[in-house]
Formats: structure tokens, sequence, C-alpha cells
């Protein structure tokens, strides 16, 4: 990533002294997964502007552009970005004095909290598990699909916001356990991104983890569910490390 993504607007010596900065992580998945892309759309990976969403109970977003990454959703650790299982994802930073104060909390409760009772199960109070929000939004659970509605509008926004960065977006690839599984969410996420040249195939994304193009044949964007695979990246990073010792 360059500078301008990973740096935080702390004062400088943070970073100099202690290196905090944004890293990111699912790497080795999104890395995985823009491989398979560029294979899928016949294109060297030099030639794409990706973005690449890895919606699990751990959920990031990242931008590859011509196979690097250059900006990712998590960042100095796996708390930032989006809404996750039960990590609050970004949120005012003064949040946290505002609730230690009147609840007398040190930091370690707070990060907890933070951890572990937020995200879309700290919002619905029903679960993390994803499945079991859409089974309480189905029987309306109002808390659930509220919920629901905010990871996918969290996601949405990270998608216009990359493609903003990269200058356009070639392909959107939904990957990992949420990713490759629900069909109503990345729906939900894709409907209203027509303006910037998706057109979803309902019909081909009544699927789940199996490698498909399911945005509609004429869609300038194409919208892509790829199964990760992780053990097999690590595998295939090591070979080449040992290879070019």
């Amino acid at each position: 990533m360059p500078p301008k993504a990973y740096f935080y607007a702390l004062p400088y010596e943070y970073y100099e002294k202690d290196k905090v900065r944004r890293y990111g992580f699912h790497g080795t998945s999104h890395k995985y997964v823009a491989g398979r892309a560029a294979a899928m759309l016949n294109k060297k990976p030099e030639e794409l502007k990706l973005i690449s969403c890895h919606l699990g109970n751990g959920s990031s977003i990242t931008a590859i552009d011509g196979g690097k990454s250059v900006d990712t959703s998590m960042g100095f650790t796996p708390l930032a970005g989006l809404p996750m299982g039960t990590r609050s994802g970004d949120l005012d930073a003064g949040i946290l004095q505002y609730l230690m104060k009147k609840y007398n909390l040190n930091i370690d409760e707070m990060l907890n909290i933070l951890n572990k009772k937020s995200g879309v199960e700290g919002v619905s109070g029903v679960s993390s598990d994803f499945r079991d929000l859409s089974d309480a939004n189905d029987k309306g659970n109002q808390r659930a699909g509220l919920a629901l509605d905010m990871f996918c509008y969290s996601v949405k926004k990270f998608i216009g916001a990359y493609a903003a960065a990269m200058g356009g977006v070639d392909a959107i690839i939904f990957t990992a356990g949420i990713g490759e599984n629900s069909a109503q969410q990345r729906m939900d996420i894709a409907s209203g991104l027509e303006y910037m040249g998706v057109k979803m195939d309902e019909n081909a994304n009544q699927v789940r983890g199996e490698e498909k193009v399911i945005s509609a044949p004429d869609s300038r964007v194409k919208v892509l569910l790829i199964p990760t695979n992780e053990e097999l990246m690590i595998a295939m990073d090591t070979a080449n490390l040992v290879k070019n010792k």
C-alpha cells in the first residue's frame, strides 16, 4: 500500500518509533482470489482493478490495482473496518472515553466489548452467525434486520470508496463464509451499484461455494464468487520461497 493509504493522522513519531500504521489482514485470502479472478477473466493481474470482499465472522475488503494491494479495510489490528461477527469495526474513538467514564471501564474491558461483544451480535442481540440473523430477520426480528442492513451498507460504502480510489474497477470478488454462501447478502450489497456498471444475474447468484461469474453477461463490472483457499496459497508461497533460495 502507498503511504497515503497506510498512514494514520497521528503524530508522526508514533509511526517512526512504534510502527503504528494500517497493516490489514486476510492478505493470503485476497491474494489467492485475486489470482483466480485474473484467470477467470483471462487477464493478467497487472491489467486489472479488483475489489476483494472477504466476508465472514471476520471481514475485510481490499482494493487491488495491478496485482498489488493499494488499500484495505482492517487497520493496525483486525478491529477496524466493517462491523463483523463480534467486532465493532470503525467507530468514533471518542465513544471509548464516553463509555469508559460512564461505566467505569478500564481499557482492557473496553477492548473486550469492542472485540467480543459488538458487531452484528451486539446490535442484534441474537448471534454472530449470519445464518441465525437471517432466520431471525425472516421471523420479524428488527434488530437482526438492522444488523444485516448495517453490514451490507458498510460493505457497499467500501466498494464505492475503493472504486473511486483506483479510478474504476473491473471486478468485485465475494469470498469467505458469507461471501461464498449467502446469495441474499451478495445481492443486497450489489444492489444499487448499477451506476458503476454492476448488473447482477439473480439466477447465477443462487449458488454456494462454487467458482462462478454471478453478474449478468452484459455487466460492465464483473461480479465473481470465488471460494478462498488460504492453505493452498500458503503452500504456493512457501514453495516459491524455497525455490528462490
